[in-house]
């Protein structure tokens, strides 16, 4: 690959152009033999917390598991005895007493200091009784908190139909996978008592309860205490057939890799009830979900020695596109080898089956690609954008194979529009917010609205498939207009936070005519120039999500400085000292083999709760902003 047969008219360019080749260089050799690029997927220590309690509730915790991952907590642990669902970011309380149970059951004294100083945050921050659902759960199953005072999640409403409020399909699919498993688990009531408890962690306060009847939360109360009522009646003549329902619903949503959605929540939690429902761990079902975990395990030499943590997740579909896509806005040629192997990778990860989307879609074929290795039931609209988008500029062999993927790609992810013209990751109409006031939703979004960085997404590839004129992309431009924030930014959903969401909005909405002159593209330049840090870069922390003091101010970081880049370049601000001191930003941070450094967390789970750091996303994005400095000219 050379990049210097481009024009350098000035310095910065000049050094860009090095920057970029040694970039270039460094993300191909990281490609791997089958042609597919994946990097970690790093989040908090709770994955590494509930991965020791799940294996010490099966019976299945090995002391060489505990010491690895009990030595990995605690090098996450911060000087303040906190742990943190993000690099830099406040202690968290419910992190910090799973992380502080787990060193527990890996045998570290209440009296030590990192122990101790664990538990003044948790007692000055409201101790056990103020913590989320799910480190409650995990405490009952091993009697450290009572089932009773928990949230009411009959298995009954796997039978509510799907129009009905509440049905499981008004969760995201994340939250439902997690949500159906958990029913099961709630009502059988599981104990198997530790050898030490918990009790210096608690205040003594009973939690406070919201009894107002005339909010929706109050009005959930109140049905929750119902609910408890009907649980305890001797006889429930639907529960046994919900039970059977319910295990059947998570059999049939088992991945090939023996994952459940390809994420930790629901993997878990369907082991723990299908464990519970009386199946050994020879069942096929059971055998896979153990041993499809150990693919997830990162092992990794320290001075201290080994460490063992969990992927909440694996993104190789989703890198492997935006690998792709760098490299060819780098100017690699089309028929590079390496991209050429990727594309092939990439046609056999398109997903031909149904899944849950076509309840709300039932008359939509199927098509697109998942995030995942193994993820058929739930393809994503973003990653087949954005795979659309690389394999278009490829110069792969078999055309016919490849556009046939792509027109099936198209259709479906047209399909999925949802009805206010915008795009949700994995549903349609995804949108009934009654589900999130219920008192089990304290923790993450359970449900899957239409974001302005995946509609950016969609709206880019259907512009560069030349549908910019269609009645879909109009209406996907139209719900960007209306999504721009009164500070001329856009939300980031599933990226860090309106650097993401303006970075993915500028460059689409211009793809699809939006002119550069136009206000909406002129205040977002105007926002971005507001922002940009005085050593010219980009950042912004994820506390944004939370506090708007926050928007837009962060340390800088190779990623976000990229998005900044993106779309400054897309609204024609090339020759801007904004865009040159970016660049410069980048060229200067550069590490001497060809990547940057990034601990800080530019990726979103669940905003508010559940962030990841992406290890790719530092090195295929400023390739990406790079490659169109050098050569301004729209992405062919």
């Amino acid at each position: 690959m050379t990049v210097t047969a481009l024009p350098a008219a000035t310095a910065e360019a000049t050094d860009a152009a090095g920057t970029l080749a040694r970039a270039v260089a460094h993300l191909k050799g990281l490609q791997e033999s089958a042609g597919w690029w994946k990097g970690e997927l790093e989040t908090n220590v709770t994955m590494d917390a509930e991965d020791l309690l799940l294996r010490e509730f099966l019976g299945i915790r090995t002391a060489t598991e505990t010491d690895e991952a009990a030595r990995w907590i605690r090098s996450q642990q911060r000087e303040d005895g906190t742990w943190a669902t993000f690099y830099g970011g406040p202690g968290e309380l419910s992190t910090t007493i799973e992380a502080w149970v787990a060193l527990r059951l890996a045998g570290d004294a209440v009296a030590a200091p990192h122990m101790r100083a664990a538990q003044e945050f948790v007692l000055a921050n409201g101790g056990l009784e103020n913590s989320r659902v799910f480190t409650r759960v995990w405490l009952a199953l091993f009697g450290l908190w009572s089932w009773d005072e928990l949230p009411n999640m009959p298995p009954e409403l796997i039978f509510l139909p799907s129009w009905f409020p509440l049905n499981v399909y008004d969760w995201g699919c994340w939250a439902r996978q997690t949500v159906v498993p958990l029913t099961v688990v709630a009502t059988l009531k599981p104990v198997r008592p530790l050898a030490f408890g918990v009790d210096e962690l608690r205040t003594g306060k009973r939690p406070r309860k919201n009894l107002k009847p005339w909010t929706w939360s109050g009005a959930f109360e109140y049905l929750d205490k119902a609910l408890h009522t009907y649980a305890k009646l001797p006889v429930k003549p639907m529960r046994g057939w919900a039970m059977r329902q319910a295990a059947e619903w998570i059999l049939a949503r088992q991945e090939a890799d023996g994952s459940w959605g390809g994420i930790q929540p629901p993997w878990v939690y369907s082991l723990l009830a299908l464990h519970l429902l009386g199946y050994s761990f020879e069942h096929p079902a059971m055998k896979a979900g153990l041993k499809g975990l150990d693919g997830f395990i990162v092992r990794e030499q320290t001075p201290d020695g080994w460490v063992r943590r969990l992927e909440a997740c694996q993104s190789p579909v989703w890198d492997t596109a935006l690998a792709m896509t760098a490299l060819h806005d780098a100017h690699v040629p089309a028929d590079d080898p390496a991209l050429v192997q990727a594309a092939d990778w990439l046609l056999g990860e398109e997903i031909r089956v149904t899944g849950d989307w076509a309840v709300k879609r039932p008359a939509t074929p199927p098509g697109g690609w998942a995030f995942e290795f193994a993820n058929d039931i739930y393809p994503d609209t973003d990653d087949t954008a954005e795979i659309v988008l690389a394999l278009r500029r490829t110069a792969f062999p078999d055309r016919p194979r490849l556009k046939g993927a792509v027109e099936r790609a198209i259709t479906w992810v047209q399909g999925m529009q949802s009805s206010d013209g915008g795009w949700a990751a994995f549903d349609a109409d995804n949108t009934r917010e009654l589900t999130t006031k219920l008192p089990f939703c304290d923790f993450g979004a359970v449900i899957d609205p239409p974001s302005a960085d995946v509609t950016a997404h969609v709206v880019e590839m259907l512009a560069a498939e030349g549908l910019a004129g269609t009645t879909e992309c109009r209406r996907g431009v139209r719900w960007l207009l209306d999504a721009q924030e009164d500070n001329g930014s856009w939300f980031g959903r599933w990226g860090a936070n309106h650097l993401y969401g303006t970075g993915a909005a500028v460059p689409a909405l211009v793809a699809a005519g939006v002119s550069p002159a136009d206000p909406v593209i002129r205040r977002a330049v105007a926002w971005l120039e507001q922002v940009q840090n005085a050593d010219g870069g980009w950042g912004e922390d994820l506390r944004s999500y939370r506090d708007p003091a926050w928007v837009g101010k962060g340390d800088s970081t190779a990623s976000q400085t990229a998005w900044a880049l993106l779309a400054l370049l897309a609204a024609g601000e090339r020759e801007s000292s904004t865009v040159e001191r970016g660049v410069d930003w980048l060229a200067r941070t550069q590490r001497a083999d060809g990547t940057w450094d990034e601990p800080q967390f530019t990726g979103t789970g669940f905003p508010g709760d559940f962030y990841i750091n992406y290890h790719l996303y530092r090195l295929v994005f400023p390739i990406s902003a790079l490659g169109r400095y050098l050569a301004p000219e729209s992405p062919a």
